[in-house]
């Protein structure tokens, strides 16, 4: 069977499921109804906290909301299981679950819907389902101590890369203890910026073939004002929290930032006027200069 003769059939399965009536179903006090469709009587559940990959599909009548596999590569998605917010919140139903677990759920729209105002596809009193199989079930520890090997792996594959960047483009910088190699054109005056203040920036951001991809300098990319941010408070990449800090007012550097300490395996957009975006696993080469740092009001 090829894979999208497998998707197909999985469609097929889940389109018969979503006929099901509800006395298939359990029903919680919430209001969620569940139907657990493969049980792998796994002894790790979802808990608050927890770190979670699934495939999932929603639907409301015939019409297909979100579609994992279709939308992420065929990959599962990641989600951390947070409190219940509302009844019938799809949390309280992941909580149910095990890796290799499949179930599906069902809940009002006016529930989901509760404080804002519904799409013009969906109405009220319609009923929106999920199709859920839960992959993986990981604490917090487990998925950051994962997350830490894989970016080094990452790190250290990416290192001759950016070695030869270097070379190529005549440029002498300072590696960080994290891989962060960085040079600084222009010394600023004054400490550097310090995690908690908010700083102001300006900046280009380029993948290592020299494509731009965002710029508060160049005015083709919509916007020129400076960008501000708080440092250290997890507003940006990772790359940059610590990369900024290097800096004080009116210094300008150069960051070369491995793809772990960027985006990661994740692809971005990037700004509308680039339609090349950020591909997955890039490394990222930033031109900054630091406009000033100051201390947040505490309110």
């Amino acid at each position: 069977m090829t894979k999208n003769q497998l998707i197909l059939a999985t469609m097929l399965i889940i389109t018969g499921m979503f006929s099901c009536t509800s006395k298939e179903f359990t029903k919680l006090k919430s209001g969620l109804e569940y139907k657990i469709v493969q049980d792998e009587k796994g002894d790790k559940k979802a808990v608050e906290g927890s770190i979670v990959s699934v495939h999932i599909l929603t639907k409301i009548g015939d019409s297909v909301l979100f579609d994992s596999r279709k939308n992420n590569n065929n990959e599962p998605v990641p989600a951390q299981i947070a409190k219940p917010q509302y009844n019938g919140d799809l949390m309280e139903g992941l909580m149910l679950l095990t890796a290799g677990d499949s179930a599906l759920f069902r809940v009002s729209a006016d529930s989901i819907f509760r404080n804002g105002q519904m799409p013009p596809f969906v109405k009220k009193g319609d009923t929106v389902h999920f199709y859920v199989k839960m992959v993986t079930v990981k604490s917090m520890e487990e998925f950051k101590k994962e997350e830490d090997a894989t970016a080094q792996k990452q790190i250290s594959a990416e290192e001759e890369i950016i070695k030869k960047y270097l070379v190529d483009n005549n440029i002498t910088a300072t590696k960080t203890a994290s891989g962060i190699y960085y040079t600084i054109s222009q010394a600023g005056t004054g400490e550097n910026a310090k995690p908690g203040q908010e700083v102001s920036m300006y900046y280009t951001g380029k993948l290592l073939d020299g494509t731009t991809f965002d710029s508060n300098q160049d005015p083709k990319f919509g916007h020129t004002d400076p960008f501000k941010f708080q440092l250290g408070s997890g507003q940006v990449i990772k790359g940059w929290d610590e990369g900024i800090a290097l800096l004080n007012k009116g210094a300008k550097a150069k960051l070369i930032i491995p793809s772990p300490m960027g985006y990661g395996t994740r692809a971005m957009p990037g700004n509308p006027n680039n339609e090349k975006g950020i591909p997955a696993n890039s490394i990222l080469v930033f031109d900054v200069t630091m406009i000033g740092a100051s201390d947040v009001a505490q309110k």
